[in-house]
């Protein structure tokens, strides 16, 4: 019997729990579909909100609202062009995250179509 050995890793640092808690809340704010939605839409670009709400088929009222929550988090930003409410993402971790988690699953959607026309 063969025993594999691994190399060894310096020990982590503990991490603060208000650290752990501030992530966890931003996971649970891309937990809800509609704003990581949103979140997508604006990781490629900037949108005002009724554009937003068209393209998530939400209500303007609906898709504020969940920009608020965005905004207060510190995720996104708004600015004003006239009338209109314009929404940024404009932070790079935020906009990673958010691409990384659609694309992998979009490649876990090809692989199992890949797989079914196979079988």
């Amino acid at each position: 019997m063969s025993v594999v050995s691994t190399p060894s890793r310096p020990p982590l640092e503990p991490l603060p729990a208000d650290l752990l808690q501030d992530a966890a809340a931003t996971f649970g704010l891309l937990s809800a579909t509609v704003r990581l939605h949103l979140l997508w839409l604006l990781s490629h670009g900037e949108r005002d909100v009724g554009t937003l709400a068209e393209e998530t088929g939400q209500t303007v009222p609906t898709a504020s609202h969940h920009l608020g929550k965005l905004k207060l988090a510190g995720l996104v930003r708004a600015r004003r062009e006239g009338k209109r409410q314009v929404y940024v993402l404009d932070d790079p971790h935020v906009r990673h995250i958010v691409q990384l988690a659609v694309q992998h699953h979009q490649e876990l959607s090809g692989e199992a179509g890949r797989r079914s026309k196979g079988a």
